[in-house]
């Protein structure tokens, strides 16, 4: 049996805690920061999208795909340079098509991103 007919017969439930536990051994690869923040997040998403409609779970599950592909590219360009950029920008246009929970999140992962960021310098700077 080939691996694409062994996902097909997977369930919906299975496809989803693959991609979950799939997206926490990714974060092993960040810095400690990053993975504790990434690690909760994530957490924090598939709870919220327990309940989603068929359509919602398949845009959550091709968005969060696409985000464990982009830290996994990201790793890698990561591991043979000494630059250690994680991310990638929004766009104006992508900010226009989310609800008004979704830039609250996403506030809320800014406010939480840079208060780790300000206690690791301060720690740096206390040595």
């Amino acid at each position: 049996m080939g691996s694409g007919k062994a996902l097909r017969t997977l369930t919906h439930l299975q496809c989803v805690r693959i991609l979950y536990k799939t997206i926490l051994k990714i974060h092993r690869g960040l810095p400690m920061e990053l993975r504790e923040l990434g690690d909760q997040y994530t957490r924090d998403e598939f709870r919220r999208h327990k309940e989603a409609t068929p359509e919602q779970a398949q845009i959550f599950m091709e968005e969060w795909t696409k985000y464990a592909v982009t830290v996994v590219k990201q790793l890698r360009i990561s591991s043979s340079h000494s630059a250690k950029v994680f991310g990638t920008p929004l766009k104006g246009k992508d900010l226009d098509q989310f609800s008004d929970e979704q830039i609250y999140q996403l506030f809320e992962l800014h406010e939480a991103a840079t208060k780790k960021e300000t206690n690791a310098t301060s720690s740096e700077n206390d040595k």
